[in-house]
């Protein structure tokens, strides 16, 4: 067999522009989907409540905008256990599928109970999305632009949050929800054919299994620095026996990182889904019309696609430990604000920095997770970490539906998301340095 050079010593040949962004962009256009899937409940919750053959309360249509979640703590949990036997391209072509078929039924469903279940299957679809969509992302980008790529990569999420939020606004008034749901099915039919061609596997991957040659051919093939990929120490693990990666970010090194980002998901994902699924209702308590109530939606996730990609720049530069911590403090400063009196125009643009401070934070936060550890490790640190964080994204909805249903205030959500931005902020300041090269 011939002899590869040294890994110290390879350098990356400039690929195609396309194959060198192809990532990215499959990545990209996979994470718009997922963010309309789910922004896409928030934005009907409005009209499945008036919805006279369900009959919901907001209490039961809190518990539904969760069973998504749930479904995405199961599948984001497996990806975790599946990411060393599957490999990351295999994971990634199975939940684009899955969660695809899942939205079609959606639209077909005769009963909340069906609806529901429906939610949930497309949250086990969804949930093996963005751990993967990460670590493939950051992987495929150069070291010194991987907080970048991974902000562009899943402003993807915020731009879906935005169609979802336009669609509604312009079709709910002229058609049933149901058809704003039988929409989330075209990447069957568009991206999985091109993923499957285009997508390439994990580097990270092919080297922890020990074909090292084709994990070398393809970090050239893409442009990549092989060592900027794979450490000695992930090379070393590849050969351990019984050394899974799951098991590895729960040794000494790494276990306080590992809690810590667990704790920083569920606060981020809290704020993430418990805006997504309820300000367009707070603010219709609050005396706006649906039209408006809806356009906050819009301008939230808005605000995080512009605020997420201009602060991951200054994490590339300044470090990502500092602008998280300011991401999640700015979230607690904008989303207080919003409990006041003031115009239209003005709360608009609070609601803007709370985009970037909860939605623009948890892309913060997945970066920096990603880059925390070495490659081999992190779709699975990202998995478990996300997973747990689910907790977080299926409480938000959850307490959303109950404080409104208690009646004490629009402006307690408010209070509540507050709280949780500035835990987060403390526990991402604790987070401690890398200790992998």
């Amino acid at each position: 067999m011939a002899q590869s050079l040294p890994t110290a010593t390879r350098t990356a040949a400039a690929p195609p522009a396309w194959k060198g962004h192809s990532v990215l962009l499959l990545c990209f256009i996979t994470i718009v989907f997922d963010g309309y899937d789910l922004v896409i409940y928030g934005s009907t919750v409005p009209s499945i409540l008036k919805y006279q053959e369900w009959g919901l309360t907001t209490a039961q249509a809190g518990a539904i905008g969760s069973l998504a979640l749930v479904g995405m703590l199961l599948g984001t949990m497996s990806v975790g256990m599946l990411t060393d036997r599957l490999g990351r391209r295999r994971i990634m072509l199975a939940s684009i599928m899955m969660f695809s078929i899942c939205m079609l039924l959606t639209a077909f469903a005769p009963s909340a109970e069906i609806f529901g279940a429906l939610r949930f299957l497309t949250g086990l679809g969804l949930g093996g999305v963005v751990p993967t969509c990460i670590a493939l992302t950051v992987e495929y980008a150069r070291k010194e632009r991987r907080q970048i790529a991974n902000a562009l990569m899943f402003s993807g999420y915020s731009v879906g949050g935005v169609g979802a939020s336009l669609l509604a606004i312009n079709l709910l008034q002229h058609v049933e929800f149901r058809w704003l749901y039988a929409i989330g099915a075209l990447p069957m039919v568009t991206l999985l054919p091109v993923a499957w061609k285009l997508l390439p596997e994990s580097v990270a991957y092919l080297a922890r299994t020990g074909r090292t040659a084709e994990a070398e051919a393809t970090a050239d093939r893409f442009g990549l620095i092989y060592p900027d990929i794979v450490s000695t120490e992930d090379t070393g693990s590849a050969t351990a026996a019984g050394n899974s990666s799951l098991k590895t970010i729960f040794t000494r090194k790494f276990l306080l990182s590992t809690i810590l980002f667990a704790l920083a998901n569920f606060c981020g994902l809290l704020l993430v889904y418990g805006l997504n699924t309820w300000l367009p209702q707070i603010m219709r308590q609050a005396g706006f019309n649906l039209g408006d109530s809806l356009t906050f939606l819009l301008v939230l996730n808005a605000g995080a696609i512009v605020g997420s990609i201009s602060a991951s720049m200054v994490a590339d530069r300044i470090g990502i430990k500092r602008v998280v911590t300011a991401s999640f403090l700015l979230a607690f400063v904008a989303i207080l604000m919003l409990t006041l009196q003031l115009p239209l125009a003005m709360l608009l643009v609070i609601v803007a920095f709370a985009g970037l401070g909860s939605v623009g934070t948890q892309i913060l936060v997945g970066g920096y997770c990603a880059t925390h550890y070495p490659q081999s490790l992190s779709a699975t640190a990202l998995s478990w970490s996300l997973g747990v964080g689910r907790i977080g994204a299926i409480c938000g909805p959850i307490i959303g539906g109950a404080v409104a249903s208690l009646a004490f205030g629009w402006q307690m959500n408010f209070y509540m998301f507050a709280i949780f931005a500035v835990v987060g902020s403390v526990v991402v300041f604790t987070v401690p340095r890398k200790v992998h090269p």
